[in-house]
């Protein structure tokens, strides 16, 4: 009897073990061409393993990050998920050195290739010819991509990994709406060809970032119904008829392509997607509406009037990530499918079966600081002078972006504006109480005053604490596993 008490412990003890490494079992199945970006421009990012469960759950198996982190990369070791990973362009100068581009290649690509990482594609930089960085990589892009190539080469991986670089659809240039005038935009032009040589010599597809919110959110008298994938809206183009404005902008690259002699080259969506916050055609609604007729339309291998049948893309994206650069909009922070703590945001078939209420699976074992917020105190009647000052530091400190006209914070008072930015800038800091302060106008709350649409968060756990916690639990249990085989084997 004794026996069987401490087989029992024992295998208790092994279970819980197997538990803490082991991913979920249950698993969704997503369709095999769709990928899904995973950005890191957040305060409290989730534990990374736990991402990858989420991905596994969802029957996700291509992602795409946008630099190199050996945390992340060791979660994704052995998972079956393709990888593709990214240099940021503020290195692409540096990386245009050979022997520097070596070294980057053994310690961010090879290491991980032997250690059981899927890597399929390196981004050499992120949209680096947007009109915006008005030709700031312009010089440094190419040479960084002929460097890498080498190295992988050396390496003895260029059949495995492939380089290229993600650029935005504003690469293309058109003297009108119509896709059969696209051409390449002629400041970047002669660095296009030599682009487009290099990825074909390389057996490297193009990829390109679509965005249907954007030709909505630049121009007021866009076509609301050309955005989605549902309306009976169209227009033709020598005999091509097109009725939503991503198959548009596909096909205006295939014209381009074609008219540089490159009409066979592989094409890569390498972001799509429709942010829930920020203004007024971000919502959730409206995503979960976009989200549905594109995988519905990839589900069904309907391609663009030019390039039929399966297309490769990435979903923009996983999570809202709260440190992004909001100059572009305020949307840019709310693209994620996922809060910000892994919970879905809205209901998505990501097989491309269309079933409408289908939600994605959400991730687990997250953990939360208190239920606590910060609001301005009960005690403050006059909203004059240092409340206004207080309300613009915490904004300034802190992510406002669901605050003002359109978003889902727009119905709140100047009472419930304050209270939201400064739980936003306590939240933020670990609901540190010096952060619930505000010169006195502030206090800390144990009943939620979300309202609406609008929710105040608590913030998780960041990955780091979470790591610890872990690490800490399961050397406990492998202390109590020793000293139960010393004592009683």
């Amino acid at each position: 009897m004794a026996q069987t008490k401490r087989m029992l412990w024992a295998s208790c003890l092994i279970f819980v073990l197997v538990q803490c490494h082991l991913p979920s079992a249950k698993c969704s199945h997503a369709l095999s061409n769709v990928g899904i970006n995973w950005g890191a421009l957040t305060s409290h990012p989730i534990n990374p393993y736990t991402v990858v469960d989420l991905l596994k759950d969802n029957g996700i198996k291509k992602v795409k990050l946008f630099d190199v982190d050996s945390w992340t990369l060791g979660a994704l070791a052995g998972s079956g998920i393709e990888v593709m990973i990214g240099i940021p362009n503020d290195q692409m100068e540096r990386l245009s050195n050979s022997g520097q581009a070596e070294q980057w290649v053994k310690q961010n690509l090879t290491k991980h290739l032997h250690g059981g990482v899927d890597i399929r594609y390196i981004s050499v930089g992120n949209e680096p010819f947007l009109a915006s960085y008005e030709n700031k990589y312009r010089s440094s892009t190419f040479p960084a991509m002929k460097s890498i190539q080498k190295a992988v080469e050396k390496a003895g991986v260029a059949e495995q990994v492939k380089v290229t670089s993600c650029l935005n659809a504003d690469v293309l240039d058109s003297g009108s709406d119509k896709p059969s005038d696209g051409q390449f935009r002629s400041d970047i032009k002669d660095v296009m060809k030599e682009i487009l040589q290099f990825l074909n010599d390389n057996n490297s597809p193009f990829f390109i970032n679509i965005y249907p919110y954007l030709s909505l959110y630049l121009n007021p008298n866009f076509p609301e119904e050309l955005a989605f994938f549902d309306a009976g809206r169209s227009f033709e183009d020598k005999g091509a008829t097109y009725t939503n404005v991503f198959d548009a902008s596909v096909d205006t690259l295939v014209w381009a392509l074609k008219k540089e002699g490159y009409s066979d080259m592989k094409i890569v969506v390498g972001e799509v997607g429709w942010p829930t916050d920020g203004h007024k055609s971000a919502n959730k609604d409206k995503a979960r509406r976009f989200y549905h007729g594109f995988l519905k339309k990839l589900g069904n291998q309907q391609g663009s009037p030019l390039h039929p049948g399966v297309l490769d893309v990435y979903l923009f994206g996983l999570f809202d990530e709260n440190l992004k650069n909001i100059e572009p909009g305020k949307f840019e922070r709310h693209w994620g499918i996922f809060e910000y703590d892994g919970k879905p945001k809205f209901p998505v078939d990501f097989s491309g079966k269309g079933e409408d209420h289908k939600w994605p699976v959400g991730a687990k074992g997250v953990r939360y600081l208190e239920k606590q917020w910060c609001v301005l105190s009960e005690d403050v009647k006059d909203f004059s002078g240092p409340v206004y000052e207080a309300l613009g530091y915490a904004c300034a400190n802190t992510d406002c972006t669901s605050l003002g006209y359109g978003c889902s914070c727009a119905d709140l008072d100047i009472r419930g504006n304050v209270s939201y930015a400064f739980n936003q800038y306590f939240q933020a800091r670990d609901q540190s109480v010096e952060a619930c302060d505000f010169d006195g106008l502030a206090e800390i709350v144990t009943s939620d005053p979300s309202k609406g649409t609008c929710k105040f968060p608590i913030v998780i756990e960041s990955a780091a604490t979470s790591l610890k916690t872990r690490d800490a639990i399961i050397h406990i249990l492998l202390l109590g596993f020793a000293l139960f085989f010393v004592t009683f084997m």
